[in-house]
């Protein structure tokens, strides 16, 4: 909704007349609404941004938030989203901040009265609608980003590659394993064979609390790519369980060398390279 070149230009005569009422009195209406999560000088310098872009954008005449000429006040309304989005505000707490302007208006039209007030207000209140709206659209899209990057963080972290001796590192999994995660998985590992020239790779499963035919594919495709970098692979944590269900679901890991558990996984491969280990005995009392 665009406001006209004679709304635009009362509006933004009704706003810049009464530069110090319009701040305080607006960043007084939000307050209450943040419940003091914000500090009073960073809700005003917003406040203050906002208002100043509102009678700039009016002065060059029309009001249309897709118009170039609105871009100063595209920019402070995304900017004010950005920021409430980062400081974990809600989407409800950041609109209205912008709808707050609408009591600020209907005050100062009332004083101000004349044969335009109503309809006045009337446009003010669809252009501040149409602010809250983008506001809110400018929200989402932020948070959105942060949930995206926060979820491939913790991808990142839930597949850690741990180096257990020379020439052996393990990836233990933890959780669901899925098309994501197994891409990841396949990548960390990879490179980490790559960085310290390991030949052999454990893949434990212990935390994996199923394995259906999808996340034995992924396991098995992380298992060629390895081999194609040169290294073999051992799979660990084949609970009786999980044997079962591989069993049942007809499930074939070939040649693929499976142990019970990562210790047992870890003593195979330190056969192979010729270390001999030896279980701890328990201790007998005298």
């Amino acid at each position: 909704m665009a406001l006209s070149t004679e709304e635009s230009g009362r509006l933004a005569a009704l706003l810049s007349g009464q530069d110090e009422r319009v701040t305080t009195r607006w960043t007084e209406i939000v307050t209450s609404s943040l419940r003091g999560r914000l500090s009073q000088a960073e809700l005003r310098r917003q406040v203050q941004d906002l208002h100043r872009a509102i009678v700039s954008t009016g002065e060059q005449g029309i009001i249309d938030l897709s118009a170039d000429s609105a871009a100063e006040l595209r920019a402070a309304l995304s900017e004010l989203s950005r920021g409430r989005a980062r400081q974990g505000f809600s989407a409800t707490e950041t609109t209205v901040s912008i709808f707050a302007l609408k009591d600020v208006l209907a005050e100062l039209v009332q004083e101000n009265g004349g044969p335009n007030a109503l309809p006045d207000y009337v446009a003010f209140s669809k252009l501040v609608d149409e602010m809250g709206l983008f506001t809110f659209e400018s929200f989402v899209r932020t948070r959105e980003s942060l949930i995206a990057d926060q979820a491939e963080q913790l991808l990142e972290l839930s597949t850690p590659v741990v180096k257990l001796w020379e020439g052996v590192v393990a990836v233990p999994l933890v959780g669901t394993l899925d098309s994501a995660r197994a891409q990841v998985v396949m990548e960390r590992l990879l490179q980490t064979l790559v960085d310290t020239s390991s030949p052999y790779a454990i893949i434990d499963i212990t935390g994996v609390p199923a394995v259906d035919t999808q996340v034995a594919q992924h396991i098995l495709k992380t298992v060629v790519a390895a081999r194609l970098m040169g290294a073999d692979c051992i799979i660990s944590g084949i609970r009786p369980q999980i044997a079962q269900t591989i069993v049942a679901l007809g499930i074939e890991f070939g040649d693929i060398a499976t142990k019970a558990s990562l210790a047992d996984a870890l003593r195979h491969v330190l056969r192979l390279n010729g270390v001999e280990t030896a279980r701890r005995q328990p201790r007998r009392d005298a």
